[in-house]
């Protein structure tokens, strides 16, 4: 099998491999664009977005881990799962956020009134592809968390060898190197243009 052969073939089944992700990444690429026009479509249901899962007593000083310690015994008390982020919201208020593609939770912790506050997050498509197309890098300790890091790698890497295969594929039909120049040339300069003024 000659390289021609070869470039044919993983340009073919780099793009059936990697057809989820152009669905993810096409679909919530059009979310985050018009953002607005989903937040409009939610409101007309005159739903809440957060809805109360529990409130107690509760205290955990700070201590010398920080927000990271705290968030983490946080998450650990109130059992739920996910990745999360801590941070402070005031001088009297840590916010703990937890988070998978079905479910977003946050913990409102008041050091003052040693209350927590649990609120559940009403699952909306639209926030389900904006925070799979967010979610990447690898500061979660979970093994799952640290897959989805070295998938979102191997994707780029792929969508890479995908665009290289099919310039190879272009430039050896040649009579498509006009119109392929053509396509290229528009592409290349209205993302330019974009990038120089906006």
């Amino acid at each position: 099998m000659g390289f021609p052969h070869f470039n044919r073939r993983l340009h073919l089944y780099l793009g059936l491999g990697l057809l989820p992700w152009f669905l993810l990444y096409g679909l919530s690429s059009v979310v985050f664009s018009h953002g607005a026009y989903f937040d409009e479509m939610d409101q007309k249901k005159g739903l809440p977005n957060w809805s109360l899962k529990e409130e107690r007593p509760y205290e955990a000083p700070l201590t010398e881990g920080g927000l990271k310690a705290l968030g983490a015994r946080i998450v650990a008390d109130t059992g739920l799962r996910g990745s999360w982020g801590a941070y402070r919201q005031s001088a009297t208020q840590v916010n703990v956020y937890v988070y998978t593609f079905w479910r977003s939770t946050q913990v409102k912790y008041f050091l003052d009134r040693k209350t927590l506050r649990v609120e559940e997050k009403r699952f909306r498509w639209d926030h389900f592809l904006t925070g799979a197309h967010a979610k990447g890098g690898f500061e979660q300790e979970s093994w799952l968390d640290q897959s989805w890091g070295v998938m979102v790698d191997l994707v780029a890497l792929g969508l890479m060898a995908w665009v290289l295969s099919g310039l190879y594929l272009w430039w050896h039909v040649r009579g498509a190197r006009r119109w392929g120049w053509v396509a290229m040339g528009v592409g290349c300069a209205a993302f330019v243009v974009l990038l120089l003024r906006l």
